[in-house]
Formats: C-alpha cells, structure tokens, sequence
C-alpha cells in the first residue's frame, strides 16, 4: 500500500508541474491520463478483453495489415520468445488483433491483458506503452511504476507505431513481459527490435502497394541499402511524393522545415522540393551501379544512399485475347490476378462485366485458390466503400447477433451486415455457417433486406453479396452443409478459379509471391522455374506464399542477397514435397504449418481460412499428431 501511495503522489506531483525521474514521454502521458482522460490514479483496473463479436470487427478491418506484418512479427517473436516476452500487434484504436505468446501462461497472459482482443488505449488503461505510443506517435518503453495503473506495474512494455503510406499511424507493435529485470535500461534492446521490425513492416507495405509507381528506397548504408533500407517513398509517373514510410517522412519534413506529424504538407509535393533530385536523375539510382555510387541529399544537405525501383511494366502480350476474348478493358485491379493463363482470362473476363452489377456472387474454387481476392477486386473496380469478410466458420449458432445484430427494447447493437451498408459482404466459407444463420441469410440475398435478432421490421440493405465455398456445391447440398434455397438464391453468377497446378502462369504468380516476400523484383532461374511448376501446391496461392515467405527467410537467415535469378538451392525445398497425389500434398502443407505454429489448433485454423473442427478432422483423417 505504501508503494501505491508513493505512486499515487508522484502521478500528482508531476500533473502539478513538478519534476521526476521519469522518461518525458511517461510524464507527458501521465498528465493526459489526469487531464485529459480524467483517471484516478487510486483506482485499480483490471485488464479489458473486448467481445468476440467487436474484436472481430477490428480484426477484419486490420485484415490487410496483419497479413503484410505477419512474417515480420513471426521473426520477432522467434528472438524474443525464449526471454518469456510476449508479442502483440494493436490496431490505432488500441485493440491488440494479433497476438504471440506462450500457450502454457495463457490464463496469466489474458488476466493481465497481454492477449488477444485486450484494449489498450490510454483513456481506459492509462499509460502503457501501446497507448502512449499511439498518443504520442513516438516509440516508447513503459517499465513497471511507470505505468498509470499500478495495477500494471509488473508489467514492462516496449512499443513502436506503424505509419501506412499516407503517413497515418495505422498499428503499434509491442513486445511485453508479465515481469522483468529490474533496471528499466534492460528495455533498451527489445526497443530497437521492435522499431526494427516496425519500420521493416511499413517497408513491405509500400512494396506491396506501389507495383505500377517508383519507389525511392533510402539508406545511412550502401551495404544494407538493397537488403534492409531505412526509408521509402513512393512517386507517380511525375515524381509527386504519393506514399512514404515513416522514416522517409521525418527525413522529407526535416528538408522543407515542417512538422512530420502533418504527413498532408508532404504527399503530393514533387520529389524535388525535399530532394536535390528531379524524376529525371532517378533513374541513375536503379541498379545498374554500384551501391556507394547512388547517393542523393537532401535540401538541408544531409546525404543518403538511395535505390531507385521502376515500375512494373506490363508486357504488350499480358492479357491479349483467348478463344476471341479480349482484355484491355478489364480494371487493373482484375488484371493483377493472373498473366497469361486461359482458364483465368475467362473467369477474369466475367468478373469484369460484373463490376458495374448489383446482384450476389458465388465464388467456387479449391483452398486458396484467390476466391476472396477475385471478389475484392471487383468490388474495389465498381462501388467500393467497405469490404466485410464474415468467415463463417467461426460462427456458433448462439452467435447470430454478431451478423444480423440485435434489437431490444428499442435499442440496436449493429452486427457485421451493418458495417456492410454501402459496400459489400464476403461470406466466406458458406457452407460452415450454421443452418438456422443460413435461413436468415436467404432473405438479405433473395430479398435485399435482414431482420435483426428480436427486431420486428426487418430493414434494407444496401450491399453486394459474395459468397465462397469451400468444397463443390453439389457436395456440400447433398451434404447437408449447404442449404439447397440458398445454393439456389446464389447459383445465377457463379464464377470458379481453377486450381494452381492448372494454371499456365504459375511461375508468374511464384515470382510475384517471392517479390512480396524480399520487398523488391525478384526472378526464378530456369531449374528453379521448371521445379515451380512440378510442385502439386495442394494449398494453391495460399501454400505458394507461404513458400515465399518461407524461401526468403532462409535466404534472409543465411545472410544471402535475393538475387534477380534465383537458383533451385536458393529455394526453401524442403517445404513443398514431390507429392503421388492431392491428398499427399495438403498433408504435407497442414504438417508443414503445425510445425510452424508449435502445434496451435487455432492459428493453423486461422492461416488456412478454416475452423478448428476442420484442423481437428484433417489431422485425425491423415494421422498427424499435434506436437
């Protein structure tokens, strides 16, 4: 008590203008917490689980995030792990959507918030180091009594934003211990990992959305400058800055003399006027010389090493006509999905009349065979606004309210078909959501309008619907799993991706996979194409990225440079095996991904886009046994 009371006092004494030992960004996050926030420090709170239902609604809306960041935060946890330290991945509202930790301390995790779905916003937890972080938009270690709850002052916590390309802070990244050595500078190492790891996530952000831009990569190295940059920005075709990380804005706003936290002074600007640089000059900074020759400074004078990325450009054959089908008109955003493959120009060329429709679509196909990504890009090519996933594998059939929402009294708690209005809906998986659920759902596609659960009126909707499945329809009608109205009410546009092993444009796809994975252009060696194709790739476009991201972090580990030519020893082999037949090959992926996850039922279930019943059968059925 008496070490409360200390707390207590030195919290007031500091809001009263007073001097401490403390980390100026704690003191200033203390004075929010009084002044702004109005908490009691004499008020113990104990740590906040959001509901399933709204964690999944902050999950889906990270949904973009999390994918991009998880191979990075795996590599995280990887050196962090064995020191009991656990990893979250908040959203800017201070909900964690991702989570890595020890499965054995989870009751302790989850009691004192250090899991999955906890909310750690300065209003509601006071300070800690994802709230301060995302208040004061700067790195932070918030060390046990620097907490403003001293409920949470076992607890140390070490955290770092992450900016999307308009500058915006979009996450935080942490890294916390339940208890830690007392010396507050023993924090100082899991800091730089984390600002590491947080500035390498913005960085394969920018990779991923800027193919058709230039990318302007920066470096105080010439030798990690191709491998590990400091900073990016993106350019359009007349060198105005249209996305940046957050290192390239700091270095932007510090030439042109203004604030970095106003990213909307430096979009739109042209390179030139933060740069001794004109689009003209950039493109002696490709790598067609040596690293330590491509330099550039800076209005203020302060010189980096920079690496000039061209975009991508599309080969006059890409997308030409097959069997009398032409393409030029297609949406970008649609022609991104395949090269020059048959079997897709057909499906691409029907979803591009679809784009400007209204009506429900069926999307058919095997695991991981781009079915969500196919309905998104029509959906981003016609109406936009938001794009709902409900996987509806995680649906209980006491959990209907989490989709249709409530009515009660009233009163109306909105589900997930509300955050749909003026956008779409992605039923994922339809046929493993419960019957009673799909019966309600008949009315939103057949007649454009949903009850809530205890609602007497039902109301409008103003949505596209888009359905997957993940086995045959028949199948899953006779089955049972598929209502046969509803099979019916969805069967007018039904459009059916072919499997990867059928496709003409697999080494493409491999090659565009593994540049995601090294954040820049990366080709295959023919040996290593002609073994691509070999592959049965039972988990589709779902396994083949798995590959990249598993082949560049081999290289990665090895300390080997991607090369524009990768040979067949630079690949991760070992991961795809020669499979006799399907069955074969979809073991091998859930065996290779149980090993990934330690044996973890849920996020195997979650990177596969299944439940866990469906982990559970798959395991009994090929005899692998959780390790």
């Amino acid at each position: 008590m008496h070490r409360v009371s200390e707390h207590i006092r030195e919290i007031e004494a500091v809001s009263n203008g007073g001097a401490v030992g403390r980390d100026p960004a704690v003191a200033a996050s203390w004075r929010r917490c009084l002044q702004e926030h109005k908490l009691d420090p004499a008020r113990r709170s104990e740590a906040y689980i959001v509901p399933s239902r709204i964690l999944r609604q902050h999950r889906e809306r990270s949904g973009d995030l999390i994918s991009i960041a998880r191979s990075g935060i795996e590599q995280l946890y990887k050196l962090v792990a064995e020191q009991d330290y656990v990893l979250l991945l908040a959203d800017a509202a201070g909900v964690t959507v991702e989570f890595l930790g020890q499965d054995q301390r989870k009751a302790d995790l989850q009691h004192s918030g250090l899991y999955l779905g906890a909310e750690w916003s300065e209003a509601r937890a006071g300070t800690c180091a994802l709230g301060a972080c995302i208040e004061g938009g700067e790195p932070i270690i918030v060390h046990q009594s620097d907490h403003f709850d001293s409920t949470h002052s076992g607890l140390s916590c070490t955290a770092a934003p992450i900016h999307d390309l308009s500058g915006r802070l979009s996450a935080v990244l942490d890294i916390s211990l339940l208890s830690s050595p007392r010396p507050r500078a023993s924090q100082y190492l899991a800091l730089n990992l984390v600002k590491q790891t947080a500035r390498r996530i913005e960085m394969a952000n920018i990779m991923a959305e800027s193919r058709r831009d230039w990318v302007l990569r920066l470096g105080t190295s010439a030798e990690f400058l191709d491998t590990d940059p400091e900073a990016a920005i993106r350019l359009d075709a007349s060198g105005r800055v249209t996305g940046m990380t957050h290192g390239a804005a700091r270095v932007m706003a510090a030439a042109l003399g203004c604030d970095w936290r106003r990213p909307d002074l430096l979009l739109g600007r042209p390179i030139s006027d933060s740069f001794n640089l004109d689009l003209n000059g950039i493109e002696a900074l490709t790598r067609h010389s040596p690293a330590r020759e491509r330099n550039v400074e800076t209005r203020n004078g302060y010189r980096l090493f920079a690496h000039a990325i061209e975009p991508r450009r599309e080969p006059v054959r890409r997308m030409t006509a097959y069997r009398g089908t032409s393409l030029p008109a297609v949406p970008q955003g649609l022609r991104d999905l395949a090269q020059n493959d048959p079997a897709m120009a057909r499906v691409i060329t029907q979803a591009a009349g679809l784009v400007n429709g209204q009506g429900a679509v069926l999307l058919t196909g095997p695991m991981g065979s781009g079915k969500r990504h196919l309905a998104r890009a029509i959906h981003e090519a016609g109406i936009g606004g938001p794009f709902v996933t409900l996987r509806c594998g995680e649906f209980l059939a006491e959990e209907e309210a989490t989709i249709f929402g409530r009515e009660t009294r009233g009163l109306t708690e909105p589900g997930m078909i509300d955050e749909a209005q003026g956008g779409a809906l992605f039923l994922d998986k339809l046929e493993e959501l419960p019957s009673r659920a799909q019966a309600r759902l008949l009315a939103l596609i057949s007649e454009g309008a949903w009850r809530p659960i205890g609602a007497v009126r039902a109301q409008k909707a103003n949505m596209r619907i888009f359905a997957s499945l993940g086995m045959p329809a028949q199948q899953a009608v006779a089955e049972g799993r598929l209502r046969r109205d509803l099979y019916f009410a969805l069967r007018g546009t039904v459009l059916d991706l072919p499997a990867l092993r059928d496709r003409q444009d697999l080494v493409w796809l491999a090659e565009t996979a593994l540049s995601e994975a090294f954040t820049q252009p990366v080709t295959l060696g023919a040996e290593a194409a002609s073994w691509i194709t070999q592959q049965e790739w039972a988990g589709n476009l779902l396994e083949l990225h798995d590959f990249a991201r598993h082949s560049a972090d081999r290289l990665v580990e090895n300390g080997a440079l991607p090369r524009q030519g990768l040979q067949l020893a630079d690949l991760a082999r070992d991961y795809v095996q020669d499979a006799a037949s399907k069955e074969h090959g979809h073991a091998a992926l859930l065996n290779h991904i149980l090993q990934q996850t330690g044996g973890n039922i849920s996020e195997t279930a979650r990177r596969l886009g299944v439940n866990r019943s469906t982990i559970h059968r798959q395991m009994q059925r090929y005899g692998i046994k959780r390790r």
